[in-house]
């Protein structure tokens, strides 16, 4: 709670606003019982806290949308996901919110752009999507039309999304490994599903799927074309040498074993999501990254 309080003397207004959201939501926490809202904090915490809906950099208002998002095939605008019916998601029902998130498909039936990743949303439960629809709707609303995307054809044309669905999109629930345990299970939910690191971490064809022979291996070319290093746990090009404590710090914090810290779009996902997460659950994070297959790939970086 210190630390929140520190983060939120930052003279930055997304940080300000986000973080008396968390101060907020801490002091419920500690006098009763999670609800809806409370609980679909902490699942837009272990998401990285949508920061990509907030245009950080021009001072956007939170999850207003705006924030333009660089692709190989053009600039994607987030959109505005606070609860104004006109030009948020407030007029969306509960099945409109579930079917964006586990099928990429909008309420009047268009297809959305993977670089929303409800390719690894689609695993999420359906209560974690409830509570998660509950913290949003919880949010002030913001009256902020949508950007249009600057795309060129064929890439704007939304109909193709269907077709690329099909090469690309395995629509289904996280299943549990019952050979693996608790721990395992509940760190592979948190990486594959919630925190969607595969879409970043995971390098992809030119046709904008994932190449799922290098899972988490890295990207050269990830998000807004930033580097997303390999994670899996290759001594060589990847966190092999990371111990847990290490990862879990890592997220914590932003520190590598090595001195080194976060940069760019890693950093955001942590200032604004991980680190808020319980030691419990990044310790899982943990477990699961460690037992990977170690890919040796090697994105650069160094």
């Amino acid at each position: 709670m210190l630390f929140l309080v520190i983060l939120c003397m930052k003279n930055n207004k997304y940080s300000i606003l986000y973080c008396s959201f968390s101060l907020l939501l801490g002091l419920v926490w500690s006098t009763q019982a999670q609800g809806p809202v409370e609980r679909g904090a902490y699942v837009f915490r272990a998401s990285g806290g949508c920061s990509c809906h907030t245009d950080i950099e021009r001072d956007g208002d939170f999850m207003a949308g705006g924030r333009g998002i660089a692709t190989p095939f053009g600039t994607i605008y987030a959109t505005n996901i606070t609860p104004d019916k006109e030009t948020g998601i407030g007029a969306w029902s509960e099945a409109d919110f579930i079917r964006s998130m586990t099928e990429g498909v909008a309420p009047d039936g268009s297809h959305y752009y993977p670089v929303f990743p409800y390719t690894s949303f689609t695993r999420m439960t359906a209560r974690d999507l409830s509570d998660l629809k509950a913290y949003l709707f919880s949010l002030p609303p913001i009256k902020k039309e949508n950007l249009a995307n600057d795309l060129a054809p064929p890439f704007s044309w939304r109909f193709t999304l269907g077709f690329w669905k099909l090469l690309h999109f395995a629509r289904g629930p996280f299943a549990t490994n019952p050979e693996q345990s608790d721990e395992w299970n509940r760190g592979a939910y948190l990486v594959e599903a919630l925190a969607h690191c595969g879409e970043c971490h995971t390098p992809r064809t030119a046709t904008g799927g994932l190449q799922e022979n290098l899972a988490y291996a890295g990207s050269a070319e990830g998000p807004e074309g930033e580097l997303a290093p390999n994670i899996t746990p290759d001594k060589e090009t990847g966190i092999g040498t990371w111990s847990s404590a290490d990862i879990t710090w890592y997220l914590q914090n932003g520190f590598e074993p090595e001195g080194d810290s976060a940069q760019g779009l890693m950093w955001e996902l942590i200032e604004h999501g991980y680190q808020h997460l319980s030691e419990d659950d990044l310790a899982a994070m943990a477990v699961y990254l460690r037992g990977l297959e170690p890919i040796e790939h090697d994105v650069g970086g160094d």
